[in-house]
């Protein structure tokens, strides 16, 4: 019984009770329990998991796990063997430990080239808040490692004595941390995660005496970790499987030092992002009217990042030239075409690169050259960075990227909502590893020598059904009062995709009034065209009337890596930090 105030002098009151088991769950319990359906027994869950799909390696383990909701004894003859009742089979169901929505194993081939991936990227990983005056630290890079990111990047700049190495966002108000800190933490945390290898790309704006002590520190830091070519170029990249436990450094070859090096160039108006004043984030732009924005601009798109430098020698003498160790350690390289934006997206069979654009950059570039893009990135890194006005540390919508390709669509990973909540999602992918394969789409070529065009309509490939059945966890993790003063929560649940435009849809479930255990009892269907790179969106919402609703919980999961059946599914905060409790029960079924 739950008691809450109204107008001072009142008292209302609430019994809390446990909801019922579904009627779906009851049906499933009838069809594999015997004797009467009372109890169900080892071989019979057995059965059950078969039929649901988790006959796998592992299900021996969900066997005896499960059989531990309820260690009771029922008679088969004149034996006892274990079994467990329509109320155990139900926690079992709803344990997110026993019972995920996706895979947790590695199960892509992880043998082709790098380019082949999509790779989990941070953008500015080393700040702690906005990108003009907050911290630089290791902290975020630790955060960015154990949460599976594959991909940090350090801004390297002089020290104020000139004689060692800083990292912080040039020419603005961050305070630095130093390199050689954030080496160490990569070193200490590259792998606590995923095996898989660890890029760093440096921006450089370090004078030559400065590149080779990076490079001492490099080599000396990481020891056998540091994985660099025995050539400077390379026709195809490393596999992450060859690359396991290896760090690898990416950046321009080194040029001579100029002291009054510009920023790089960033485009575009400045926005006001009001996505963490919001109770969950702002809605993610939809992609077709991101590319429909750029679709009859006709401005040249020539300013490349400025990493992306060619490395001749420029007839510089010698003693002008940073150290060869330097050169040496750069396995992914950048260069800079000496021409318009068309030749940097020219495919060299004789080497392979990375080239990086802005977020506005790829937009008019995916209304102009997408099918050069995405012959670009068959063999090539793309990466793809925020604007520069995002000077809160938000983040962009990352299907123009992958649609296009990117492996790199790098994001601030200090920040929070609805773009970050789809990129967590996404990377739950392949057992959260940080690599992604592409889909076969975007790595083969026509008869023709025709790519994929991400503008043409599509078939539908796979209907999803998804059933929400109910909620619980609020009233463990949350303060009675926490929703409402006067009375328990009135939640509803959002569902939908986010993915390509054809696919990209939400969805709203009823309000159910003051429950903290809501039952909607709810069912959804989604045709997709793209289902490859399609994400199932889920939010709880608290409905207030009069004020903005609250926010009750979040989670994004990989339409190609549901598993079909029952399922408990987990939800995450605003900064995508999983609650201890909160959780769904819910259905996917593919027709």
């Amino acid at each position: 019984m739950g008691s809450y105030k109204c107008c001072l002098c009142f008292t209302r009151k609430f019994r809390w009770c446990e909801a019922e088991p579904p009627a779906d769950v009851r049906a499933a319990f009838a069809a594999h329990a015997g004797e009467g359906g009372s109890y169900m027994a080892a071989d019979q869950f057995r059965k059950f998991l078969a039929d649901q799909g988790d006959a796998g390696d592992d299900a021996e383990s969900v066997i005896e796990k499960g059989l531990q909701l309820g260690p009771r004894q029922h008679l088969r003859g004149k034996l006892a063997v274990p079994a467990f009742t329509l109320d155990d089979f139900h926690r079992y169901l709803f344990s997110v430990e026993l019972n995920p929505p996706i895979r947790s194993q590695v199960h892509h081939d992880m043998t082709a080239p790098l380019s082949h991936y999509y790779i989990y990227t941070g953008h500015n990983s080393y700040l702690t808040g906005n990108q003009l005056s907050s911290d630089c630290s290791d902290v975020p890079i630790i955060k960015a490692l154990k949460n599976g990111v594959r991909v940090i990047e350090l801004d390297m700049w002089p020290n104020a004595t000139k004689d060692n190495v800083d990292i912080l966002h040039g020419r603005t108000l961050t305070s630095p941390v130093e390199l050689i800190k954030c080496l160490r933490s990569i070193k200490e945390h590259a792998f606590s995660a995923s095996p898989y290898p660890v890029i760093i790309t440096l921006e450089d704006h370090l004078t030559p005496d400065l590149q080779a002590k990076v490079a001492e520190m490099v080599v000396e830091t990481f020891g056998d970790l540091l994985y660099y070519p025995d050539s400077e170029s390379s026709k195809e990249f490393p596999s992450p499987e060859s690359l396991k436990k290896r760090i690898i450094i990416s950046t321009k070859p080194p040029k001579e030092y100029l002291a009054a090096k510009n920023d790089k160039e960033k485009n575009g108006n400045s926005q006001n992002l009001n996505g963490d004043e919001e109770a969950w984030g702002k809605e993610v732009p939809d992609l077709q009217t991101e590319l429909d924005k750029t679709q009859n601009n006709d401005d040249d798109v020539d300013d490349i990042d400025e990493d992306y430098h060619d490395d001749s020698d420029d007839g510089k003498s010698m003693s002008q030239r940073p150290s060869p160790k330097y050169k040496s350690i750069i396995t992914i390289r950048a260069g800079k075409p000496k021409g318009d934006i068309s030749e940097a997206l020219i495919d060299d069979p004789d080497k392979v690169r990375r080239l990086s654009l802005s977020e506005q950059q790829l937009e008019k570039l995916a209304a102009t050259h997408a099918a050069d893009l995405i012959r670009f990135s068959h063999r090539n890194l793309l990466r793809i960075y925020p604007k520069g006005t995002r000077f809160n540390s938000s983040n962009y919508n990352p299907f123009v990227g992958w649609i296009h390709g990117a492996q790199m669509v790098a994001f601030n990973m200090q920040g929070y909502g609805r773009s970050l909540w789809l990129m967590h999602g996404f990377y739950k992918s392949n057992g959260g590893c940080g690599y992604v394969k592409k889909p076969d789409f975007l790595l083969t070529v026509g008869p023709n020598n025709e790519v994929f065009d991400p503008k043409a309509s599509l078939p539908i490939k796979k209907t999803l059904k998804v059933k929400v059945y109910m909620g619980d966890g609020w009233r463990i993790d949350f303060k009675k009062t926490h929703f409402d003063s006067y009375s328990p929560p009135d939640f509803y649940a959002r569902v939908g995709i986010a993915g390509v435009p054809a696919d990209t849809v939400m969805k709203k479930t009823k309000i159910i009034e003051d429950n903290w255990t809501p039952v909607w009892n709810e069912e959804f269907i989604f045709h997709l065209t793209m289902p490859e790179l399609a994400l199932l969106r889920i939010e709880v919402h608290e409905y207030d009337m009069s004020e903005k609703d609250d926010f009750g919980g979040q989670t994004c999961l990989p339409v190609s890596e549901l598993r079909p059946g029952i399922r408990a599914v987990p939800l995450f905060d605003r900064k995508g930090i999983q609650f201890n409790s909160v959780k769904l029960l819910m259905r996917f079924e593919f027709v």
